[in-house]
């Protein structure tokens, strides 16, 4: 997005989307439950984001919020949950494939993921963040970290750049949401386990 900032106004399919079209939101849970409130907080993201049901496609990453969702009566458009189990950067690049594919399409407008952020193994953040398209409020935002002062120039004409860009930049932000998101899940899975063993010895003295 600084990139994009420092470009000035840039004419492209995945940046100026007129927005019509349903929202699609990546939700990224685990398959397994016994993780403490981990799944739960996730879902909360979604199902509190203003986001209204009839106007949320799913992409499921985790059958624990699939199922959730499903039986809310949200659409589950696609379903990778076998991801979570041993996640690939080809993975990532799969979903992004089809996410963009039905962005230009115009099924979409606007792309979201839900998922867990690790700082620590005990400090885990549910996220919800926009992938696509680059608003202008983020432009703005990395417009002024970067100062605003360097024009962005490209070697081959922009369109062949972003082209090339914006795959690999949402295919690492679906990636590195997944590998926090088994990080997450394993820390807050730990603390589960040592929460409901101190209980048991409690009851046992």
């Amino acid at each position: 997005t600084t990139m994009i900032a420092r470009s000035g106004s840039i004419n492209h399919r995945f940046l100026n989307n007129s927005g019509e079209g349903k929202k699609a939101v990546i939700v990224i849970t685990s398959n397994r439950g016994l993780a403490g409130g981990y799944n739960t907080n996730v879902i909360k993201q979604v199902t509190s984001s203003g986001i209204a049901k009839e106007d949320m496609l799913v992409y499921s990453i985790g059958r624990k919020g699939k199922d959730y969702l499903a039986r809310r009566g949200y659409d589950i458009k696609a379903d990778y949950s076998d991801v979570i189990n041993a996640p690939l950067y080809n993975d990532a690049m799969n979903i992004c494939k089809r996410m963009l594919q039905d962005f230009e399409a115009g099924n979409i407008g606007e792309i979201y993921i839900a998922y867990t952020g690790f700082k620590n193994t005990v400090v885990h953040e549910p996220k919800l963040l926009k992938l696509l398209p680059v608003s202008a409020d983020m432009m703005q935002q990395d417009g002024d970290k970067a100062g605003n002062v360097i024009p962005m120039n490209y070697e081959i004409e922009e369109d062949r750049a972003l082209d090339l860009i914006i795959p690999k930049y949402v295919t690492s932000l679906i990636y590195g949401a997944i590998k926090e998101a088994v990080a997450s899940e394993n820390g807050a899975r730990m603390q589960a386990m040592d929460s409901a063993t101190s209980n048991a010895e409690e009851m046992i003295s």
